[in-house]
């Protein structure tokens, strides 16, 4: 064989090696999977997404909570409930798992409706930090006017859902943790508990989050006593759903504040419209932008592994899975739920040419 034939040939299978490499299907990236050739129902939407990502396996458990460190990361369920009351599911859809983060939502959406939308906005703040959630930088940089917000940044950031968490009215602690939970409980229309062992759990190692109450309070953002506050914002993170109650959570901001399985007004249209603003711009911790980038929706995650998703008027995506990306956000909840709302094609951007 001449040098320029076997240089050629070469080049050929080094070609063919290469796009059958780039060709292989990539299970960390539901942008890269290919839409469906004919529109889905709702339901192959979601069984679509949990066969697609089921083998998925990056990420890793908050290992600095004892409880959700030990957590099963083959546990994986997605929920998806319409305005209408329809519920759509598949795999671990009804384990019951730690709201954590998520929880900061139905407790905005209280102090919301209690005490209207200027409170939010002036004691607390509305804008992304664009920092981490546990960030104690944030509430300096925004004590010392070098962002647009008040020192608590954001009601969906640690200190600013302990600034929501002091907000919330009662003439005792456990009457603040009954219109918490309550609240919740209406959203997911059925009582919720509290995980005792979670909650054991993070009040043994919480000085991180006092700290920020704290110094809330040295800027005069902190709006009850620290210590009952940091109680109360604890109790609001360790209480259990599963997916479905999540995406029945999620359903209810959906439909302006009406639960659509029990038909309970849980909150009115404007304080829906002002969670979910608030959703989309910092629901996803300090990659927030890149999810509405790429997905486009409103959503809230949580350490616990779960992530909810909004589409306004039509229905809420909800996902368990314990594996955490290093912004906190589930692995396999993201990929699971961009898949499914790429599907169904409801980005709240889509715009129909038709």
């Amino acid at each position: 064989m001449t040098k320029p034939h076997a240089l050629l040939t070469c080049l050929v299978t080094l070609s063919v090696t290469s796009y059958a490499f780039l060709s292989q299907p990539h299970a960390a990236s539901a942008r890269e999977a290919s839409p469906p050739a004919h529109t889905l129902t709702i339901q192959q939407a979601v069984d679509r997404a949990y066969t697609r990502y089921k083998a998925v396996s990056d990420g890793a458990n908050a290992s600095y909570i004892p409880y959700l460190a030990k957590a099963d990361t083959k546990l994986y369920g997605i929920a998806v409930v319409t305005t209408d009351g329809k519920i759509f599911k598949a795999g671990d859809a009804d384990y019951l798992f730690p709201v954590e983060s998520i929880a900061k939502v139905f407790t905005l959406a209280h102090v919301l409706k209690a005490q209207g939308t200027d409170v939010i906005q002036k004691k607390i703040g509305v804008n992304a930090t664009g920092l981490p959630f546990n960030s104690a930088l944030a509430v300096e940089l925004n004590n010392d006017k070098l962002t647009g917000s008040p020192p608590p940044g954001n009601p969906l950031v640690n200190a600013g859902a302990i600034a929501t968490a002091s907000l919330v009215e009662g003439h005792s602690p456990e009457a603040k943790w009954e219109s918490v939970l309550s609240t919740a409980s209406a959203f997911a229309g059925r009582q919720l508990a509290l995980n005792k062992d979670v909650y054991t759990s993070e009040m043994a190692d919480n000085q991180h989050n006092l700290a920020i109450a704290i110094l809330l309070q040295s800027y005069n953002y902190l709006y009850a006593d620290p210590t009952e506050t940091i109680d109360l914002y604890t109790r609001e993170c360790s209480y259990n759903v599963s997916a479905q109650d999540l995406a029945v959570m999620g359903a209810t901001l959906a439909s302006g504040g009406t639960n659509p399985v029990t038909h309970k007004k849980v909150t009115d249209a404007t304080t829906s419209a002002r969670v979910l603003a608030i959703m989309a711009t910092a629901g996803l911790y300090n990659t927030s932008g890149e999810w509405l980038y790429n997905v486009g929706l409103p959503a809230k995650s949580g350490v616990g592994g779960g992530i909810v998703a909004v589409v306004p008027g039509k229905m809420a995506i909800a996902v368990y899975s314990s594996a955490l990306d290093t912004a906190g956000n589930s692995v396999r909840g993201q990929l699971a739920i961009q898949s499914v709302a790429h599907d169904l094609k409801v980005s709240i951007f889509q715009i129909n040419t038709n």
